[in-house]
């Protein structure tokens, strides 16, 4: 039988290396890997494309991404671009003037380090919007800032009592000061208009468009319901599954309600039953149990510091019940459920390390596949138990370099030994653990080459900064297995995720190959082609 698709003259990444040179895909599947000899299946309506030299590698998976409010965000007040204060007020300034009939300003994005310790005041939106509510999550979206009108909307004043998931910055004077952090930000983030279905539709498209031309052709959404004033993106994920027009491959991660408990759960079940259709498949539970490093809401094993590196009372915050999370997390996986933890402090890494020890002494072996996102902080102690429970480490590579919000904002208040626990890649590795990778866009760049680039070098693309933890740097090749083959696994997408006869036609084509270049120009790699099962989704050019 003639292939439909031959893949010939260039480097092939398969398990086994890059020992092949051609590959040959005939409806849906990869039929024949290897050299010369593929060649032969060409016929006369076989598409040919000549890698002249270029890599051919599985397409890349995102294992933790939000790609609606990501394009949504693109659609809206988008601050990602601006740098200081100045240029992220201006950006602001010029959104609100060329949208006059908006009734609320909405978007996000900023950086925590264009602003005096992270926190930005109300004046400074009140300075170009001073008549409509202004509601912009910053790049993390564990904060948000807002200006007077949104505010007062909202009856937040001196005496609103911070919630107990989240805190109100206040002024010398007592007075809230523009910006609210985790649970507190659904004070005013729960007045917002909802974006519309077709809103929420075009927004999954455009994202989609866009995570293509990455190579990215699965992912796993971590956020599928009611959050903080972000639009649910379930009936998107439906209508594009029901229409077709979802090509990429989706498993779907149902939000926790960390107000609510167990009796949550057969709501869980109804709406995995409901949702799953198609390339949209919603087999994931995702539980968030800390914030971030930042705004010190990360969960610590111990306090953080001052500025001055004296130990506070602050521990961070955990959203769901370290005590009850290990019965929640033993129903879960009794019942069939994928558990995707945000675990970035050291104290909640091992409470949802603890939890899924118990669903496993509870429920024994299991293909439930756990893992763990964000890993910023993991106690040493902790760091063997992801093989021995067979929890994936969810890495997002791009943090894990020295720039401002982690030099500024985040070290100093960790202190050296805490410091060198960070994002500890190749200990995971060397352990036995299963890296997967994610971006979670738009909090970073989904940009798969961007992140292995920062994984192997611990530098950031461009950057001059000195590496961060160098012992901690990744190969090539590993770094390219977990956003693949790693991410896959925690997909349940086992036919992808490999170059290898049977497996699914997902692939993507770079513009050259990274192995024959030096590590510091990874990040100058681009995609060329995209595929999804056979079908070509991206042509650069």
């Amino acid at each position: 039988m003639h292939a439909d698709l031959l893949f010939t003259g260039g480097p092939v990444l398969t398990p086994e290396g890059r020992t092949a040179t051609a590959v040959a895909v005939t409806g849906d599947r990869i039929t024949a890997v290897g050299r010369a000899e593929v060649r032969e299946l060409a016929g006369p309506r076989t598409e040919v494309v000549d890698l002249a030299g270029r890599l051919l590698l599985p397409g890349f998976q995102d294992a933790h991404v939000h790609p609606v409010p990501a394009g949504l965000e693109l659609s809206r007040c988008d601050l990602s671009g601006a740098t200081t204060a100045e240029d992220t007020v201006a950006a602001v300034r010029a959104y609100a003037d060329a949208h006059p009939e908006r009734k609320w300003i909405l978007g996000g994005g900023w950086s925590m380090e264009a602003f005096a310790g992270g926190i930005p005041t109300k004046e400074l939106l009140d300075a170009v919007v001073p008549d409509r509510p202004v509601y912009l999550p910053n790049r993390d979206h564990h904060g948000a800032w807002v200006n007077s009108r949104a505010l007062e909307l909202a009856g937040i004043d001196r005496h609103t009592p911070d919630p107990a998931d989240g805190r109100i910055e206040r002024d010398a004077s007592g007075e809230p000061g523009g910006t609210l952090q985790e649970g507190a930000m659904q004070l005013v983030g729960r007045l917002t208009p909802a974006a519309t279905p077709a809103d929420r539709l075009a927004a999954l498209l455009h994202a989609q468009r866009h995570l293509h031309a990455l190579g990215i052709t699965a992912w796993q959404d971590a956020l599928i319901g009611d959050f903080l004033g972000m639009d649910d993106p379930a009936e998107a994920y439906r209508t594009a599954a029901r229409e077709g027009t979802l090509t990429a491959r989706v498993r779907g991660a149902l939000w926790w309600d960390r107000e609510r408990g167990a009796e949550q759960i057969p709501e869980l079940v109804a709406r995995r039953d409901a949702l799953s259709q198609g390339r949209f498949r919603a087999g994931t539970v995702k539980l968030m149990l800390d914030g971030v490093a930042e705004n010190h809401t990360a969960a610590l094993l111990d306090p953080y510091l001052d500025r001055c590196g004296c130990a506070t009372a602050n521990r961070g915050k955990s959203f769901i019940d370290p005590e009850r999370l290990p019965a929640f997390v033993t129903e879960l996986d009794a019942l069939g459920f994928q558990c995707h933890f945000h675990a970035l402090g050291d104290r909640a890494v091992r409470d949802a390390l603890d939890a899924v020890e118990a669903a496993r002494a509870a429920n024994g072996p299991s293909d439930t596949r756990p893992h763990l996102a964000h890993l910023q902080v993991v106690h040493p102690d902790d760091v063997p138990r992801f093989a021995r429970l067979g929890a994936t480490a969810n890495i997002q590579p791009l943090w894990a370099a020295h720039e401002p919000q982690m030099d500024e904002l985040t070290i100093p208040f960790l202190g050296p030994e805490r410091t060198a626990w960070q994002y500890p890649f190749a200990a995971l590795l060397r352990s036995g653990a299963r890296l997967a990778a994610g971006s979670d866009w738009p909090v970073s760049s989904p940009d798969p080459l961007q992140g292995v680039h920062v994984a192997v070098n611990r530098v950031e693309p461009g950057g001059s900064r000195p590496v961060f933890l160098p012992d901690e740097r990744l190969a090539l090749a590993v770094a390219l297995t977990a956003y693949t083959a790693g991410s896959a696994y925690v997909n349940h997408l086992d036919d992808t995720g490999r170059v290898a006869a049977g497996a699914l036609a997902d692939l993507v084509v770079l513009d050259r190959d990274p192995f024959a270049g030096p590590p510091e120009a990874i990040a100058e790699t681009a995609v060329a082609l995209t595929y999804v099962g056979g079908e070509r989704v991206f042509a650069a050019g």
